[in-house]
């Protein structure tokens, strides 16, 4: 049964009979899905309307629901609050008691709205809860319906006419067209809508330099978050509540494009960068490194005890690069418990126990875990200070201990492991090696042109040797106008040897750790990629974004 809290919106809603217990585990797949809230969730569905939601919100919130009505309002109140503070957080202005002023709002739960609304008037502010469709409907009534209303977008990057067509449409779904073309026309990296109080800023970016795109008013930002977030699926590697992937249809051709959101004052931040899936493969053979990077892989996954970290930002190719050590130990008589949802996709069947969120839950996971006897410990997500100490201790105790890191870079790695062992957060003579990735888009050879990369991209690569020719994509039909044709994975495989321990214990800086690898013949995965680069298979944009930043 599916455990919804005292006075929670799903408490509500079931006590009235409005939703039950099969709609109330529907949702919340839905939610873990997509990332959207719980009521959000439950429209989408199809379950409930949004008028259900006010209601269940503003018993939630203990908060007055009405339904608007012309008598409702006093002009003087109107008066108080602009038009386009209005429009912008969809509330209405009811009526003004001496330094009160009491108003409707869509979202009881936009403080911005609400501290805005109190700055403006000079009052405190008493909130109630109405319909979205209600309020708007008394701002026309009360403000006058403008026939001149637009989006609010000013860009020097589109022409005239295509500013009209962005602008005339009020849902957004026009701009958010016209900014999916513009980056592949134009072949960036990630396009970002960035809120700034009343505006939100967009910007794009290309070869590790971002640059400005345009600027929205905040009044429909919301709108058009909420048509982003409808339009994504859950992508692999993100989490469920930071985006998931977009597909857009260009030129008759669907492109998907990876969205990352996350709340930022005045509304979401979100980035958006175009997709190309390649799942790690579910042998070590298929994955096709070098040859000495195999054998190592190979000599790590030989240790009885100590810890071996994973380092991604990607949960999801975290969780199957430590699936790729699994398949190589010999687990035989061995007890092996997961911690987390992700590992464990092998072809042998392991426990799996549940892995809290909360940092201190999860150190006390990790610690409990110890008294079921295990020999070999995965920890999906070891990265936070608390979290990280237990799973060492769980090595220093003799065990196996394959944990993941959501860290990005070896460098940044190392630096992180630098500052856990100032604070004496572990002993790194238990730690057996560090596995790090990143994932480098190839080019399609197919639309693949020769040209001069300009002196900023030149002086990002900072390169001691050039290739005879750079090369970069249009797009074509054969890539699907994305430009690339596969994505490989660059992989770091460090050993903490004798030698390298002696150096990792007396650092106090990452330089003196990489002078040390530099003199005994270590490169890592930018030699690799630096070989991609001179071969003309990748970009100088993906070179630098995937090997330099």
């Amino acid at each position: 049964m599916s455990e919804q809290k005292k006075g929670s919106m799903g408490a509500i809603l079931s006590a009235c009979n409005i939703i039950n217990e099969g709609d109330i585990t529907a949702a919340l797949e839905e939610q873990a899905r997509s990332g959207v809230r719980f009521g959000e969730a439950l429209i989408t569905l199809g379950i409930v309307t949004q008028e259900d939601i006010d209601w269940a919100l503003s018993n939630q919130l203990d908060l007055p629901y009405i339904r608007l009505k012309a008598d409702m309002i006093d002009p003087e109140a109107i008066r108080l609050v602009p038009a386009a503070t209005a429009r912008k957080f969809n509330l209405i202005p009811l009526i003004k008691a001496g330094g009160e002023l009491n108003i409707a709002i869509s979202d009881p739960l936009n403080k911005a709205a609400i501290a805005a609304v109190e700055q403006i008037s000079g009052c405190e502010v008493n909130v109630s809860v109405a319909l979205i469709r209600e309020i708007r409907e008394m701002i026309d009534a009360c403000y006058g319906c403008s026939e001149q209303q637009q989006l609010g977008f000013a860009s020097n990057s589109f022409s005239d006419k295509a500013l009209e067509a962005i602008n005339s449409d009020l849902s957004g779904g026009k701009l958010l067209d016209y900014l999916l073309i513009f980056m592949l026309q134009n072949r960036l990296s990630s396009l970002s809508l960035q809120p700034m109080g009343e505006i939100v800023v967009v910007s794009g970016r290309r070869s590790g330099v971002s640059h400005p795109v345009g600027s929205l008013d905040g009044t429909y930002y919301p709108d058009i978050t909420r048509r982003i977030r409808k339009g994504c699926s859950n992508a692999a590697g993100t989490r469920p509540d930071s985006g998931g992937l977009l597909t857009f249809s260009y030129r008759s051709h669907p492109v998907t494009f990876e969205v990352a959101s996350m709340a930022g004052f005045g509304g979401e931040y979100i980035t958006i960068r175009p997709h190309l899936s390649a799942g790690v493969p579910k042998q070590l053979a298929a994955l096709h490194l070098p040859a000495e990077q195999e054998a190592e892989f190979i000599r790590l996954s030989r240790r009885q005890q100590g810890i071996t970290f994973f380092a991604s930002r990607n949960t999801v190719e975290r969780d199957r690069f430590i699936d790729l050590m699994l398949e190589e130990i010999d687990t035989a008589g061995k007890n092996v418990i997961i911690l987390g949802n992700g590992p464990g996709e092998t072809s042998t069947c392991f426990p799996r126990v549940i892995l809290p969120r909360d940092e201190r839950e999860r150190a006390a996971a990790i610690m409990s875990v110890l008294d079921h006897a295990p020999d070999i410990l995965v920890i999906e997500d070891a990265t936070e200070g608390l979290p990280f100490t237990a799973a060492c201790r769980a090595a220093m105790r003799g065990k196996l201990v394959l944990a993941g890191l959501e860290i990005r870079g070896t460098r940044n790695v190392l630096r992180q492991l630098l500052l856990y062992q100032q604070q004496s957060y572990f002993l790194p003579i238990f730690v057996n090696g560090l596995i790090s990735f990143k994932g480098i888009q190839l080019l399609c050879p197919e639309c693949r042109t020769a040209y001069t990369p300009p002196a900023e991209e030149l002086a990002a690569m900072n390169l001691t040797e050039r290739p005879a020719e750079f090369f970069r994509t249009t797009g074509c039909h054969a890539c699907g106008h994305s430009g690339f044709s596969a994505r490989k994975f660059l992989v770091d495989i460090l050993t903490f040897n004798d030698d390298f321990l002696r150096v990792f214990e007396q650092s106090s800086d990452v330089t003196s750790l990489e002078n040390h690898l530099g003199t005994v013949g270590y490169q890592g995965l930018s030699h690799e990629g630096l070989k991609l680069l001179m071969a003309g298979d990748v970009s100088p944009e993906e070179y630098i974004s995937a090997v330099v930043l």
